[in-house]
C-alpha cells in the first residue's frame, strides 16, 4: 500500500466539506424560499420521462447516542411518530397537487433517525404513503437505514414484503467498550441475529455501517470488529469518519474527547480497514464506500456511471432528488431545498398549507460546472480539461483555468498526475479527496477555521 508522508497529513488536515452536495449547505441563503421550491418543483412537473430519487427523513430514535451527527430526536411515544406521519401525508399532498403522480421513482431511499424505529402499522403506512404519490419502476432500488437493536427477524420480513430491497445496518463498533463511550449498547448477538433474519429474507443487499475515529478505539480493538465484519460478509461496507461537530450537534459533547484517537492514529485506523477489506475481496469505492467485485456498486464505478449525493455513492444517477420529512434536502432543477430542522416548525407550516422550506441555493453556471467536477473526482478519480457542465454547455478549462492553476501544488505533492486531457487523482490522492475538491470550491475560505465543517484527515 502507498506509503503517507506524516508532513503530508499534517498539511492537509483542515476543516473541509464532504461534499454530498456543491455548493455546500452552509452557503445556502433563507432568501430562497418556498415560492422557489414552488417554481423548482413547477419545472419537474415539465420534464418529460423524468426518474426520480426520493427520501425521506424519519428522524426518531428510541435514545439519542453521543457521537451522532445526524437529524434525530427521541420519540416520545408513538403518537409522535403518528402525527409526523400525518405531516409527510400533507407533505406529499402539497407537493403532487404541483407536480401530479406520474413521476417515476427509481430509487427511495429512508434515513434518519431510526427508520426502523416504526412499528409495523406505521412502516406499512408510510410505505402506502408514497406509492400512493407516484409511479415506482419495476427495477427502483428501495432502501433503508436499520438499527440492529430494535430489528426483528419479523420486522425485516416485513421491510420485504413492503417491497425493500437493500438494508444497510449501523454497527459503528463491536467494541462494548467503545459502545458505552459513544452512548450506544448494541450486543454482537443482536446484530448477528438482525443480520441473519436480513439475509434469510432475500434481500438483495444487505450492508453495514462503521465509523471510525471514535473514543476508545485501538488499532487492536477495531481489528476485531473488521474481523467480524468480514464473517458476517456484507455486501457493501461504508467506513465513515467520525465529525465531532459539536457546535452543530450538541450531543456529542458527552463524547470524551481525551480518549479519541489523535488524527495520526485516526488515520492508522482507516488504514487498517482499507487493508483488511482489500484482503477480503472489497473494493474501495471512491472516499468511504467498499463493495464486492459483482456488486452494483462496483460495476458502476468501473462502468464511470458511479454517482454521489446526499444519500451518499448511488448507482442511480437521476438528476432530481425530492426530499420529504424535516430537514429533508431536495436537489431538483438546478436548485437545493432544505426543509426545516425543527420538528414543530415543519409540522405546523405543512398544516398550514405550506412548504417549510428555510433555505436554499440555485445554481449559477460557474456552480454547475463546479459541481460536476467535484463529482467527477469524488466517483471517477480524476478531472478531464474537457468536462462540460450539462445545463449550461461550458468547458472546465475555459472556465476554470486559475483554478486548474491552484492545484499544481498539489500535483507537486503527489496528489495528482497532470495527463494529457486530465487531472488524475493518484493512489497518494484518493486519501486527501475532500482536500482535492475543496481547491474547486468558490465558497470556501480556506485561511478560515471553517467551524462549520469536520476535519479532512
Amino acid at each position: 500500500m502507498v506509503d503517507v508522508p506524516q508532513d503530508l497529513l499534517r498539511k492537509y488536515d483542515k476543516p473541509g466539506p464532504r461534499y454530498t452536495s456543491y455548493p455546500t449547505v452552509p452557503v445556502w441563503t433563507n432568501e430562497f424560499g418556498e415560492d422557489d421550491y414552488r417554481q423548482a418543483l413547477a419545472t419537474l412537473a415539465t420534464k418529460p420521462q423524468v426518474e426520480l430519487c426520493v427520501y425521506l427523513h424519519l428522524p426518531f430514535c428510541a435514545k439519542r447516542c453521543h457521537y451522532c451527527g445526524c437529524n434525530a430526536l427521541s420519540a416520545q411515544g408513538n403518537g409522535t411518530v403518528a402525527k409526523y406521519l400525518d405531516s409527510v401525508e400533507r407533505e406529499l399532498e402539497l407537493l403532487t397537487a404541483i407536480f401530479g403522480s406520474e413521476l417515476r421513482v427509481v430509487q427511495l431511499h429512508w434515513g434518519g433517525g431510526t427508520p426502523n424505529f416504526l412499528n409495523r402499522r406505521q412502516l406499512r403506512r408510510a410505505v402506502e404513503l408514497l406509492k400512493g404519490a407516484f409511479y415506482w419502476d419495476a427495477e427502483a432500488e428501495i432502501s433503508l437505514e436499520a438499527d440492529p437493536r430494535v430489528g426483528t427477524p419479523e420486522q425485516a420480513a416485513l421491510l420485504r414484503e413492503l417491497g425493500f430491497n437493500r438494508i444497510s445496518l449501523g454497527v459503528q463498533d463491536f467494541d462494548p467498550s467503545v459502545q458505552k463511550a459513544i452512548g450506544r449498547d448494541q450486543s454482537e448477538a443482536r446484530t448477528r441475529r438482525f443480520y441473519a433474519a436480513c439475509r434469510e429474507t432475500g434481500f438483495s443487499s444487505v450492508n453495514l455501517d462503521l465509523v471510525y475515529g471514535l473514543p476508545g478505539q485501538t488499532r487492536e480493538t477495531f481489528a476485531r470488529t473488521l474481523s467480524l465484519v468480514r464473517e458476517l460478509d456484507p455486501d457493501r461496507i461504508a467506513c465513515f469518519s467520525y465529525a465531532h461537530v459539536p457546535w452543530v450537534r450538541p450531543n456529542q459533547e458527552f463524547v470524551d474527547t481525551s480518549r479519541m484517537p489523535d488524527p495520526t492514529e485516526k488515520f492508522d485506523l482507516f488504514r487498517q480497514s482499507l487493508t483488511t477489506l482489500n484482503d477480503a475481496g472489497y473494493e474501495w469505492i471512491g472516499m468511504d464506500h467498499f463493495a464486492r467485485p459483482t456488486d452494483e456498486l462496483t460495476l458502476a464505478r468501473h462502468a464511470r456511471t458511479l454517482h454521489r449525493n446526499f444519500m451518499g455513492y448511488t448507482t442511480r444517477p437521476a438528476a432530481d432528488l425530492l426530499a420529504l420529512g424535516m430537514s429533508g434536502i431536495s436537489e431538483l432543477a438546478d436548485c437545493f431545498a432544505q426543509n426545516s430542522s425543527d420538528l414543530d416548525v415543519y409540522q405546523d407550516q405543512i398544516s398550514a398549507g405550506r412548504l417549510p422550506i428555510v433555505r436554499g441555493h440555485r445554481l449559477s453556471k460557474s456552480d454547475s460546472l463546479r459541481r460536476a467536477a467535484i463529482t467527477h473526482i469524488m466517483c471517477n478519480l480524476e478531472l478531464p480539461f474537457d468536462l462540460v457542465a450539462d445545463t449550461h454547455g461550458i468547458r472546465l478549462d475555459e472556465e476554470l483555468a486559475s483554478e486548474l492553476e491552484r492545484l499544481e501544488p498539489l500535483v507537486d505533492d503527489g496528489l495528482l498526475v497532470r495527463e494529457e486531457t486530465r487531472l488524475r487523482v493518484t493512489d497518494l490522492g484518493r486519501f486527501f479527496l475532500r482536500n482535492i475538491c475543496m481547491e474547486l470550491d468558490a465558497y470556501l475560505d480556506q485561511e478560515s477555521n471553517q467551524p462549520l465543517f469536520s476535519r479532512t484527515v
